[in-house]
Protein backbone atom coordinates (compact mmCIF):
# COMPACT_ATOMS: atom_id res chain seq x y z
CA UNK A 1 0.00 0.00 0.00
CA UNK A 2 1.30 3.48 -0.40
CA UNK A 3 1.87 6.40 2.09
CA UNK A 4 -1.46 7.84 0.96
CA UNK A 5 -3.31 5.05 1.44
CA UNK A 6 -2.06 4.69 5.20
CA UNK A 7 -2.78 8.23 5.92
CA UNK A 8 -6.10 7.52 4.49
CA UNK A 9 -6.41 4.64 7.11
CA UNK A 10 -5.25 7.03 9.91
CA UNK A 11 -7.72 9.89 9.09
CA UNK A 12 -10.45 7.04 8.55
CA UNK A 13 -9.81 5.46 12.20
CA UNK A 14 -9.57 8.70 14.03
CA UNK A 15 -13.03 10.15 12.68
CA UNK A 16 -14.62 6.85 13.44
CA UNK A 17 -13.33 5.97 17.19
CA UNK A 18 -13.71 10.22 17.79
CA UNK A 19 -11.26 12.76 19.83
CA UNK A 20 -11.27 10.52 23.00
CA UNK A 21 -11.18 7.05 21.63
CA UNK A 22 -8.52 8.15 19.04
CA UNK A 23 -5.91 9.14 22.02
CA UNK A 24 -6.44 5.44 22.93
CA UNK A 25 -5.53 3.80 19.72
CA UNK A 26 -2.34 6.04 19.66
CA UNK A 27 -1.18 4.87 22.72
CA UNK A 28 -1.97 1.32 21.72
CA UNK A 29 0.40 1.91 18.92
CA UNK A 30 3.34 3.81 21.09
CA UNK A 31 2.97 0.54 22.94
CA UNK A 32 3.34 -1.71 19.74
CA UNK A 33 0.19 -3.09 20.91
CA UNK A 34 -1.04 -5.89 18.04
CA UNK A 35 -4.10 -5.77 15.62
CA UNK A 36 -5.65 -8.21 17.57
CA UNK A 37 -5.54 -6.92 21.18
CA UNK A 38 -6.39 -3.32 19.56
CA UNK A 39 -9.48 -4.48 17.89
CA UNK A 40 -10.44 -6.18 21.67
CA UNK A 41 -9.39 -2.86 23.54
CA UNK A 42 -11.04 -0.58 21.11
CA UNK A 43 -14.64 -2.87 20.38
CA UNK A 44 -17.22 -0.49 19.58
CA UNK A 45 -19.69 -0.70 16.59
CA UNK A 46 -17.66 0.23 13.06
CA UNK A 47 -14.29 0.69 14.65
CA UNK A 48 -13.33 -2.41 14.31
CA UNK A 49 -13.11 -2.06 10.52
CA UNK A 50 -11.36 1.24 10.36
CA UNK A 51 -9.21 0.20 13.03
CA UNK A 52 -8.06 -3.17 11.34
CA UNK A 53 -7.62 -1.19 7.96
CA UNK A 54 -5.01 1.22 10.04
CA UNK A 55 -3.03 -1.87 11.03
CA UNK A 56 -3.17 -3.62 7.57
CA UNK A 57 -2.17 -0.10 5.47
CA UNK A 58 0.44 0.54 8.17
CA UNK A 59 1.90 -3.28 7.80
CA UNK A 60 1.50 -2.73 3.75
CA UNK A 61 3.12 0.34 4.04
CA UNK A 62 6.26 -0.62 6.87
CA UNK A 63 5.37 1.81 8.85
CA UNK A 64 6.46 1.04 12.45
CA UNK A 65 3.52 1.28 15.43
CA UNK A 66 5.15 4.09 17.32
CA UNK A 67 5.41 6.18 13.79
CA UNK A 68 2.06 5.61 13.79
CA UNK A 69 1.20 6.66 17.14
CA UNK A 70 3.03 9.86 16.35
CA UNK A 71 0.94 10.49 13.31
CA UNK A 72 -2.31 9.63 14.75
CA UNK A 73 -1.20 11.82 17.82
CA UNK A 74 -1.21 14.76 14.93
CA UNK A 75 -3.94 14.14 13.11
CA UNK A 76 -5.85 14.79 17.11
CA UNK A 77 -4.20 17.57 17.86
CA UNK A 78 -5.31 19.33 14.47
CA UNK A 79 -9.03 18.29 15.10
CA UNK A 80 -8.55 19.69 18.32
CA UNK A 81 -7.40 22.79 16.73
CA UNK A 82 -10.20 23.18 13.96
CA UNK A 83 -12.92 22.06 16.72
CA UNK A 84 -11.83 25.29 18.60
CA UNK A 85 -11.77 27.44 16.10
CA UNK A 86 -13.74 29.93 16.69
CA UNK A 87 -16.60 30.62 13.80
CA UNK A 88 -19.46 32.78 13.78
CA UNK A 89 -22.43 33.02 11.57
CA UNK A 90 -25.42 35.03 11.57
CA UNK A 91 -28.97 33.53 11.20
CA UNK A 92 -31.65 34.77 10.20
CA UNK A 93 -35.78 33.53 9.38
CA UNK A 94 -38.18 35.52 7.22
CA UNK A 95 -37.91 36.93 4.11
CA UNK A 96 -34.57 36.48 1.94
CA UNK A 97 -32.92 39.18 0.36
CA UNK A 98 -30.13 38.48 -2.43
CA UNK A 99 -26.80 39.11 -0.07
CA UNK A 100 -28.31 37.56 2.90
CA UNK A 101 -29.11 33.70 2.58
CA UNK A 102 -32.11 32.69 4.81
CA UNK A 103 -31.56 29.53 6.88
CA UNK A 104 -34.91 28.41 9.02
CA UNK A 105 -34.27 29.28 12.74
CA UNK A 106 -35.91 25.97 13.41
CA UNK A 107 -33.45 24.31 11.17
CA UNK A 108 -30.73 26.02 13.44
CA UNK A 109 -31.98 24.75 16.80
CA UNK A 110 -32.60 21.19 16.03
CA UNK A 111 -28.90 21.55 14.05
CA UNK A 112 -27.52 22.53 17.74
CA UNK A 113 -29.64 20.04 19.36
CA UNK A 114 -28.45 17.08 17.23
CA UNK A 115 -24.52 17.93 17.84
CA UNK A 116 -25.48 17.43 21.65
CA UNK A 117 -23.51 14.26 22.75
CA UNK A 118 -23.41 15.26 26.51
CA UNK A 119 -25.37 18.05 27.57
CA UNK A 120 -27.72 20.89 26.28
CA UNK A 121 -28.46 23.88 28.19
CA UNK A 122 -31.29 26.24 27.23
CA UNK A 123 -33.10 29.07 27.94
CA UNK A 124 -36.43 30.46 26.37
CA UNK A 125 -39.54 33.29 27.70
CA UNK A 126 -42.29 31.53 25.85
CA UNK A 127 -42.26 27.80 24.53
CA UNK A 128 -44.93 26.03 22.69
CA UNK A 129 -44.85 22.55 21.61
CA UNK A 130 -43.78 22.00 18.23
CA UNK A 131 -42.66 18.64 16.75
CA UNK A 132 -39.73 18.86 15.46
CA UNK A 133 -37.97 20.34 18.17
CA UNK A 134 -40.03 17.76 20.65
CA UNK A 135 -38.41 14.89 18.38
CA UNK A 136 -35.14 16.57 18.26
CA UNK A 137 -35.29 16.52 22.40
CA UNK A 138 -36.31 13.47 22.57
CA UNK A 139 -33.65 11.18 20.63
CA UNK A 140 -31.13 13.98 22.83
CA UNK A 141 -32.74 12.38 25.70
CA UNK A 142 -32.31 9.22 24.36
CA UNK A 143 -28.96 9.09 23.67
CA UNK A 144 -27.98 10.11 27.12
CA UNK A 145 -27.61 13.93 26.89
CA UNK A 146 -28.02 15.72 29.93
CA UNK A 147 -30.71 18.45 29.30
CA UNK A 148 -31.77 21.48 30.90
CA UNK A 149 -34.35 24.39 30.04
CA UNK A 150 -34.73 27.62 31.31
CA UNK A 151 -38.22 28.87 30.96
CA UNK A 152 -40.62 31.92 32.14
CA UNK A 153 -43.34 31.08 34.43
CA UNK A 154 -46.77 32.56 33.84
CA UNK A 155 -46.35 34.03 37.03
CA UNK A 156 -43.67 35.83 36.71
CA UNK A 157 -44.33 37.62 33.24
CA UNK A 158 -47.02 39.05 35.17
CA UNK A 159 -50.01 38.93 32.37
CA UNK A 160 -47.91 38.96 29.49
CA UNK A 161 -47.69 35.37 28.71
CA UNK A 162 -50.79 33.89 27.94
CA UNK A 163 -52.43 29.92 27.99
CA UNK A 164 -50.50 27.38 29.33
CA UNK A 165 -47.33 27.20 31.25
CA UNK A 166 -43.95 27.72 28.85
CA UNK A 167 -42.89 24.52 30.84
CA UNK A 168 -45.48 22.16 29.16
CA UNK A 169 -44.06 22.54 26.10
CA UNK A 170 -41.22 19.97 27.07
CA UNK A 171 -43.45 17.74 29.79
CA UNK A 172 -42.93 14.77 26.70
CA UNK A 173 -39.16 14.82 26.67
CA UNK A 174 -37.96 11.98 28.99
CA UNK A 175 -35.22 13.14 31.58
CA UNK A 176 -35.45 16.46 30.44
CA UNK A 177 -34.93 19.52 33.71
CA UNK A 178 -36.80 22.75 33.70
CA UNK A 179 -35.68 25.39 35.67
CA UNK A 180 -36.82 28.81 36.36
CA UNK A 181 -35.67 32.66 37.43
CA UNK A 182 -36.24 31.98 41.43
CA UNK A 183 -36.51 36.05 41.78
CA UNK A 184 -36.25 38.24 44.98
CA UNK A 185 -39.46 39.37 45.79
CA UNK A 186 -38.18 42.53 47.01
CA UNK A 187 -36.29 42.77 43.91
CA UNK A 188 -37.69 44.60 40.58
CA UNK A 189 -41.44 44.08 39.95
CA UNK A 190 -41.46 44.17 36.30
CA UNK A 191 -38.01 41.57 35.71
CA UNK A 192 -38.68 39.16 32.77
CA UNK A 193 -36.38 35.69 32.11
CA UNK A 194 -36.09 37.12 28.22
CA UNK A 195 -32.78 34.86 27.58
CA UNK A 196 -33.09 33.06 24.40
CA UNK A 197 -30.08 30.63 23.71
CA UNK A 198 -29.23 27.12 23.22
CA UNK A 199 -25.59 25.48 24.29
CA UNK A 200 -24.72 21.88 23.36
CA UNK A 201 -21.29 20.44 24.82
CA UNK A 202 -20.05 23.99 25.52
CA UNK A 203 -18.96 23.80 22.12
CA UNK A 204 -21.91 25.41 19.83
CA UNK A 205 -23.79 28.49 21.30
CA UNK A 206 -26.67 29.57 19.48
CA UNK A 207 -28.04 33.12 20.42
CA UNK A 208 -30.90 34.89 19.15
CA UNK A 209 -34.33 36.67 19.14
CA UNK A 210 -36.64 33.46 18.95
CA UNK A 211 -38.77 31.88 21.31
CA UNK A 212 -38.73 28.00 21.53
CA UNK A 213 -42.34 28.31 19.97
CA UNK A 214 -43.56 27.44 16.21
CA UNK A 215 -44.18 31.01 14.98
CA UNK A 216 -40.55 32.06 16.57
CA UNK A 217 -38.92 29.38 14.74
CA UNK A 218 -40.44 28.73 11.55
CA UNK A 219 -42.80 32.13 10.91
CA UNK A 220 -41.20 35.01 12.38
CA UNK A 221 -38.35 37.44 11.19
CA UNK A 222 -35.85 36.35 13.60
CA UNK A 223 -31.89 36.75 13.92
CA UNK A 224 -29.42 35.16 15.86
CA UNK A 225 -25.91 34.13 15.76
CA UNK A 226 -24.51 30.78 15.78
CA UNK A 227 -20.99 30.09 17.52
CA UNK A 228 -18.51 27.32 17.38
CA UNK A 229 -15.80 26.65 19.70
CA UNK A 230 -13.85 29.49 21.24
CA UNK A 231 -14.60 30.86 24.52
CA UNK A 232 -18.65 32.19 24.36
CA UNK A 233 -20.02 28.77 24.39
CA UNK A 234 -18.30 27.43 27.39
CA UNK A 235 -18.76 31.21 29.44
CA UNK A 236 -22.62 31.02 28.71
CA UNK A 237 -22.72 27.57 29.58
CA UNK A 238 -20.64 28.37 32.99
CA UNK A 239 -22.94 31.38 33.63
CA UNK A 240 -26.11 29.17 33.40
CA UNK A 241 -24.60 26.44 35.82
CA UNK A 242 -23.30 28.98 38.07
CA UNK A 243 -26.55 30.72 38.22
CA UNK A 244 -28.31 27.25 39.08
CA UNK A 245 -25.83 26.21 42.06
CA UNK A 246 -26.24 30.01 43.52
CA UNK A 247 -29.87 29.07 43.70
CA UNK A 248 -31.48 32.00 40.99
CA UNK A 249 -32.53 29.21 39.08
CA UNK A 250 -34.35 26.70 40.88
CA UNK A 251 -36.12 23.64 39.59
CA UNK A 252 -39.54 23.95 38.14
CA UNK A 253 -42.33 21.23 38.62
CA UNK A 254 -45.65 22.21 36.67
Amino acid sequence: MSRREFEAAAESAVTVLGLSRSKDLAGLLARRVRKERALAELAAPRAAEAVAQLYDALEGDSVPLTEAAAYVRGYVAAMLRARDRVRVRTVWSGPSTPGVPVRATAQVLVDVIDAAHDELLAMTYAARPYPALTRALTAAAERGVRIHVVVETLSGAKGLLAGREPAEAFTSVPGLSIWHWARNPDGHPHSRQHAKLAVADRRTLFLGSANLTESAVHRNIEAGVLVNGGEAPRRAAEHIVELQRLGELKPLRP
